[in-house]
């Protein structure tokens, strides 16, 4: 046995000491949802198994990222943990890795996915389902003006006034959009939207690629108070595509540079106005520094601005977030439910509007006063604790047996000659398949991976299936192509439920839409009442 396998057997001998997760019912869980505190309810399946089925507040962890992810979304080593699976084992062994890591009040959902839909609850498909529920909400609720795709086709033949702003991230937008559309992301959108559209008698119509950015942008141009007719586009580009009509590819048009002194200073005053009525807390550097250095409660520290101000300088810490997509996809960014976000921007504008949604969301959503210049810190999150695997070449393969982690799509489009897909959760199954015959750890393994750390976690499960010797393949190898292999049963890590919607799948994109407007139809009472939807104005 090598270095690596010795140190992934000791490991295995301190996490064998740690506590077990306790199991917990469908019922008590549902319950505790719906109490004040912070709990992190995390669906350790894969990315395609969570879109087919998972509960409402769930935050997708995938078993094979779990070391990698859960230090960020999960920063406090206190916090309640609830762990679900589709009550095959892979929860309880993610309870033992967290354990491992110190994590200490940890959880199971009794039967899974299964359990929950067996005690009479609802399980809900897609991803960011909490953000699109809302979406859905604000529209039926605040009665979002809209215009169709036909409509807009002829406003733009008519040669209106009128711009198009697409509210998404800009490698979005670049893929597919409206012609003639503008790219700024909603979180940009009451800084910018004045540059974009001077003269008031500007129709602006916001779009995105389906319904939620639509509405949200929509409605946060209302909310500050634009003079402009401002409607959401209805569907988005996907109902531009329905409608017959052909988006643009590859587009470069870009927000403008932000506004400057009385232009902010107006816009600054509007935002105060704004959090006051919203009840969002603006919330002092000093007071700030004690929530962060606080072991008892989570706070999360966000910068909601563009990529480039982030990547020229931030408060220690904080981890960058547009304020548009920390919207659009909350749960990729939080998986403490109840836990503290604070916001943070350079001018008091973008974070206010951000803080605003997500507080109508149910969040503890507060805006840092002095944004970015306030000097406070937040903790690093948490690394995880993984043994380096020795890297080998092609040339020094000598018949071991490879593995190819990376995703099921990439695999089937191009892998290496001989390699065997498989993927952490059931990487133990596959070994045992193909070298069942080798015993005492004796087979040695190379793991072909995205990034180094998914098989370092993946050489866990190998270490406790005997094989103590694995290693990490890199270098160039001869490739295939094996379209239907994996087969599609067993492509867990993708979601084939929302596959196709921009590729000219009329079916699947209206499939999708279907589903996205039929999602409140499906909240409970308790779920329904953690949503508060504010006036506009």
């Amino acid at each position: 046995m090598g270095r690596a396998g010795q140190k992934f057997r000791r490991h295995h001998r301190l996490r064998d000491c740690v506590l077990m997760p306790k199991p917990v019912d469908a019922r008590t869980l549902k319950s505790w949802l719906h109490q004040k505190g912070e709990i992190a309810l995390l669906d350790v399946r894969e990315a395609g198994q969570f879109g087919e089925a998972h509960l409402l507040y769930a935050v997708p962890l995938p078993y094979s990222r779990l070391e990698l992810d859960v230090g960020s979304l999960v920063p406090r080593l206190t916090t309640p943990i609830v762990l679900c699976d589709e009550g095959d084992g892979v929860a309880a062994l993610a309870g033992r890795r967290l354990a491992a890591l110190g994590y200490s009040d940890l959880h199971v959902l009794e039967g899974g996915t299964h359990g929950w839909r067996a005690a009479g609850f609802t399980l809900f498909a897609g991803v960011n389902v909490p953000s699109k529920v809302f979406g859905e909400l604000v529209e039926h609720e605040l009665h979002t003006p809209r215009v169709t795709a036909a409509e807009l086709k002829a406003m733009i033949d008519r040669g209106d006034n009128l711009v198009i702003v697409d509210g998404r991230p800009f490698a979005e937008y670049r893929k597919m959009n409206i012609p003639g559309g503008i790219c700024c992301p909603n979180g940009e959108l009451p800084l910018r939207i004045g540059a974009i559209a001077p003269d008031s008698g500007t129709r602006i119509i916001v779009n995105c690629a389906g319904r939620t950015r639509s509405i949200i942008g929509a409605e946060t141009l209302r909310r500050m108070g634009v003079p402009n007719e401002v409607f959401a586009l209805e569907n988005g580009t996907q109902g531009w595509s329905l409608a017959g009509l052909t988006l643009e590819r590859n587009a470069q048009r870009k927000y403008p540079p932000a506004p400057q002194d009385s232009t902010v200073a107006r816009l600054q005053a509007h935002a105060s106005t704004l959090a006051q009525r919203a009840a969002v807390p603006i919330i002092d550097p000093a007071q700030a520094a004690q929530w962060l250095a606080d072991t008892s409660r989570t706070t999360y520290l966000f910068d909601v601005r563009t990529a480039e101000e982030f990547a020229a300088g931030s408060l220690r810490g904080a981890v960058h977030a547009t304020g548009g997509q920390l919207v659009q996809a909350t749960d990729q960014w939080v998986g403490t439910r109840g836990a503290r976000i604070l916001l943070a921007d350079g001018e008091g504008v973008r974070a206010v509007s951000t803080a605003i949604w997500l507080r109508q969301m149910g969040h503890d959503a507060c805006v840092l006063a002095q944004g970015v210049s306030a000097g406070v810190a937040a903790p690093e999150p948490a690394k995880p604790r993984l043994p380096p695997l020795p890297i080998i070449s092609p040339a020094q393969l000598h018949g071991a047996t490879v593995i190819d982690l990376r995703g099921s799509m990439a695999y089937r489009a191009a892998h290496a000659e001989g390699a065997i897909w498989s993927i952490r959760p059931r990487i133990a199954k596959t070994i045992g398949k193909t070298i069942a015959k080798i015993a005492g750890g004796a087979a040695h393994v190379a793991l072909i991976a995205d990034q180094p750390m998914i098989a370092g976690a993946a050489a866990l499960d190998l270490a406790e299936a005997g094989i103590g010797s694995v290693s990490l393949l890199e270098g160039a190898t001869p490739t295939v192509s094996t379209p239907d292999d994996p087969p599609d049963a067993d492509c867990i890590d993708f979601l084939f439920f929302t596959a196709g919607r921009h590729e000219g799948d009329r079916e699947a994109a209206l499939r999708y839409l279907s589903w996205e407007i039929n999602l409140v139809n499906e909240l409970d009472q308790a779920e329904r009442a953690s949503f508060r939807i504010l006036p506009t104005r």
